[in-house]
């Protein structure tokens, strides 16, 4: 049902996309689709198949990439580009790309000019079209599979089906192949500087990308330059991978977040803290974002939490003196009921300097009385 409803979008006529291409040369910003005639529909889908409703958003970046640099495109989307700015009428813009043909490579013609027709595979252009699908469906679908319990028990309360636009079956590719290299779009990132790849490398990265323990939901958003700034700070090759320094930095995070906890509950086992065993990354986390914000330019930060965790937040976030801490589980005066609040709920307000950006930073944690959540609103 799936690969139906794929292959019945496949129907809007090329003029359509070469009027939304042309409106763009004179300045007019939107699409504006018309009634077509059979003839015309018959002629786009059997020379420019490609061309389709579902793809103009697709085409339209494409065409705003070609219009910044041509050679950020293929040749073929290049030479087919050029003739649409030319006047070629329906059917005639496209020309084979000679990276994807058998005979000798051959420049780009102009509309008018004699063009000798080029031994080229159809399959071989569909199977690129089909791998540009399937990227596009990891950037959309990708997080559908990312693995994100820990615990190893996602069938048993959530969704473990993959969707079928990830499966190569879905496209009519299969094992053989896996090892074609394939032209990448402009829409992605993962090759880094390498305009191909292939399949079988291709599928890794965006596997590694969108499939692992982070999952990236963006393509709903309806502003392309948001979800450029999103896809290619997590496509670009290498851009998660930490330097030894910055592993060290981490580690030492790490252990003070556990240690802190460890100590409490050996030293008083019986006294309610609500510990953060369990998720100790929490502090590396929060402090790597103060880091980074920092060297933007923020030097002030307002955090508001539950009471799980706050000891730790207070202690090795904020830098809250351990003495002021630990003072609230051995309290040395006699207790009034009725005042104050349990250590958990309090919050705090400190100025300190950020040893990575050698800033001064105000960092506030909003107390939290009695469950009332009244931070939330704050903060």
């Amino acid at each position: 049902m799936h690969r139906a409803s794929l292959l019945a979008r496949y129907t809007l006529s090329a003029r359509c996309v070469q009027s939304s291409i042309r409106s763009k040369s004179t300045n007019v910003p939107r699409i504006v689709v018309g009634r077509r005639s059979q003839s015309t529909s018959a002629v786009s889908v059997t020379k420019e198949p490609f061309l389709n409703g579902t793809s103009s958003v697709y085409v339209e970046q494409m065409y705003e990439s070609w219009r910044s640099d041509p050679s950020s495109v293929h040749k073929s989307w290049d030479a087919y580009f050029r003739n649409v700015d030319a006047g070629a009428a329906v059917g005639q813009a496209f020309q084979r790309p000679p990276a994807l043909g058998t005979g000798a490579a051959v420049g780009v013609a102009a509309v008018g000019a004699a063009v000798s027709p080029v031994a080229a595979s159809p399959q071989a252009i569909s199977d690129h079209l089909k791998v540009q699908l399937l990227i596009r469906s990891y950037q959309t679908r990708g997080h559908n599979i990312a693995d994100l319990d820990p615990l190893g028990i996602n069938s048993a309360d959530l969704d473990d089906t993959i969707p079928p636009e990830l499966e190569l079956e879905f496209y009519g590719l299969g094992e053989k192949d896996l090892d074609r290299e394939f032209i990448l779009p402009p829409t992605t990132f993962i090759a880094g500087d390498d305009k191909s790849l292939t399949l079988r490398e291709i599928i890794n990265r965006l596997k590694n990308i969108y499939c692992t323990h982070t999952g990236i939901e963006y393509m709903h958003l309806t502003n392309y330059e948001q979800q450029e700034w999103i896809r290619k700070r997590f496509e670009s090759p290498h851009v998660t991978e930490l330097t030894h320094d910055q592993k060290k930095t981490l580690f030492k995070r790490l252990i003070r977040s556990t240690k802190f906890e460890e100590f409490l509950a050996k030293k008083w086992p019986s006294e309610k803290r609500f510990g953060l065993e369990g998720c100790e990354v929490l502090i590396p986390a929060i402090k790597q974002v103060i880091d980074a914000s920092s060297a933007g330019g923020v030097d002030s930060f307002v955090i508001g939490m539950p009471h799980r965790g706050r000891l730790n937040v207070l202690a090795n976030v904020c830098r809250q003196p351990l003495s002021t801490i630990l003072s609230q589980f051995s309290t040395l005066e006699p207790a009034d009921e009725g005042s104050g609040d349990v250590k958990y709920h309090l919050g705090v307000c400190i100025e300190r300097l950020n040893r990575q950006s050698q800033r001064n930073v105000k960092i506030a944690v909003v107390a939290n009385p009695s469950h009332l959540e009244g931070m939330s609103i704050k903060s």
